[in-house]
């Protein structure tokens, strides 16, 4: 794909998560951007996805999901088939930096795209328990590129 980038493509990529992914869509996932070697994800702070400390702080697990997504879907536009090749994860590593208080946001940008193998590096940013907004995990996927 070129990267003359379709203006509808947050849309687009909104519309699948939810009409056809259940897992993303019951973690309330909203696409914020989404650019030829990149993307932006946000999960809102939620109490169902919460440690039980106190306060409560996300799942470390929540940050590891957007890792993943975020850095899969980041690949897609250079698929030859963007909507109809696959993309499935090889090797995802996330490294937790701080707590998270408040919504995640997960900003990946494309390291690689090969023909068969993309690398994607994620930072996942949230309002930590003292009120900033700071980097709260960082990670890197290896992805299995399905050009059809």
């Amino acid at each position: 794909m070129s990267e003359d980038f379709p203006d509808d493509a947050v849309a687009l990529v909104q519309q699948f998560i939810d009409q056809n992914h259940g897992y993303l869509s019951w973690l309330g996932v909203t696409v914020d951007d989404f650019t030829f070697d990149g993307m932006t994800l946000t999960i809102p702070f939620d109490e169902k996805l919460t440690n039980p400390t106190d306060p409560p702080t996300m799942h470390g697990g929540i940050a590891a999901t957007l890792v993943d997504t975020a850095g899969g879907v980041a690949l897609r536009p250079h698929l030859e088939n963007p909507l109809g090749g696959e993309v499935a994860t090889i090797n995802l590593n996330v490294n937790y930096l701080r707590r998270a208080a408040g919504d995640l946001t997960a900003r990946a940008e494309v390291v690689r795209a090969g023909n068969s193998v993309g690398i994607s590096r994620v930072t996942v940013e949230s309002e930590t328990q003292d009120g900033d907004i700071q980097p709260v995990a960082v990670g890197q996927g290896a992805y299995r590129l399905f050009q059809e």
